[in-house]
């Protein structure tokens, strides 16, 4: 599986961006799919997490209530809707395939990583 993010840019704080990432493949429809963040200086962590239904929705607890993951199989692209955003959200998000339908909190739990799109969010 080959992944595509895109999307990021530069917005002011309570502003909106969505990420897309377009994967190649054919087990996208039976991969559960996630999205990482990852700020200067700090480790990659979890934003989101969906499973390949798209039943199974997981957040951060930091971006619940703001973000919203969602993905379209006919499409092979999982999306990250990002609402009300912050200075502190500003990092590079990286989308990744699971190993498993299900999908996972851990960067372990992912095979497959796209190759990041910076977002930033000015105060």
């Amino acid at each position: 599986v080959q992944l595509q993010a895109s999307g990021g840019g530069l917005v002011q704080a309570g502003g909106s961006l969505r990420l897309s990432c377009a994967a190649s493949g054919r087990t996208f429809s039976t991969s559960a799919m996630g999205w990482f963040r990852q700020a200067p200086g700090k480790e990659r962590e979890f934003v989101a997490a969906i499973s390949w239904s798209g039943d199974g929705l997981y957040y951060a607890d930091s971006v619940k209530g703001r973000f919203t993951i969602s993905r379209d199989n006919a499409r092979s692209t999982v999306y990250l809707q990002m609402n009300s955003l912050k200075p502190e959200d500003t990092a590079v998000y990286y989308c990744a395939a699971a190993r498993d339908p299900y999908g996972s909190r851990s960067v372990q739990g992912y095979t497959y990583w796209g190759q990041g799109t910076l977002v930033t969010v000015s105060s």
